[in-house]
């Protein structure tokens, strides 16, 4: 069994990967780490995703997580990501990536260490953890409660959006029609077509003078 200090020093003093973190977090780090050889990145900002697992050619493991979360975001997303390390190695790669495996060991996981976040966040991952979702998108209560204000005040969710009202999204401009079911159905002001649109899609508000 490998120190845990040593495990962290791979990629990070201890110290640089504190600042990211929660406080009382490093008990069930340590507990989590101590079987395995751990290589921490910690990244620039990427649109596409959060964090990500790979198992190295040497067996060791590389975890990689945005540096721009909010810490207890950073935490989670890090206890997603060694869940795939621990079900991997415990199943030998027999699994599929986010599969029954994975979602009972991410779920253990949260529920062990449900105390290092917030009371109001509290309920919102002890709901998650009913299901893990692979992507936190998925977690309308995720989205929102970690969401990071926009600078510029036009970005808004499609879902804060009235009915009839534009925005801009991808260069094209488009119409707020109607809610169907989950999804909103808007127009393309381009080519008149009509396309369904997530709640939590970010989008730029058009604002006309009557508005300002």
């Amino acid at each position: 069994m490998r120190n845990f200090d040593d495990n962290l020093i791979i990629s990070m003093s201890i110290n640089i990967l504190e600042q990211y973190l929660p406080e009382n977090t490093f008990h069930f780090l340590k507990q989590w780490f101590s079987d395995y050889y751990i290589h921490i990145k910690i990244t620039r900002n990427r649109n596409s995703k959060l964090g990500d697992y790979r198992r190295l050619p040497d067996k060791s493991h590389q975890i990689t997580i945005n540096s721009t979360l909010d810490k207890q975001l950073f935490f989670f997303v890090l206890t997603h990501e060694l869940a795939h390390l621990i079900a991997f190695e415990k199943f030998q790669f027999r699994i599929s990536a986010h599969g029954q495996e994975w979602k009972d060991t991410f779920r253990k996981m949260l529920l062990e260490s449900l105390d290092v976040y917030t009371a109001d966040l509290k309920p919102i991952i002890l709901n998650f953890s009913k299901n893990p979702k692979a992507n936190y998108m998925a977690s309308p209560e995720l989205v929102r409660y970690f969401h990071i204000e926009d600078p510029s005040e036009s970005s808004v969710f499609v879902e804060e959006l009235l009915i009839n009202e534009e925005f801009l999204y991808q260069g094209d401009t488009y119409v707020v029609l109607e809610k169907k079911k989950k999804l909103y159905l808007c127009l393309n002001s381009k080519n008149s077509k009509k396309y369904l649109f997530r709640p939590l899609a970010k989008v730029e508000k058009i604002t006309t003078n009557e508005q300002k």
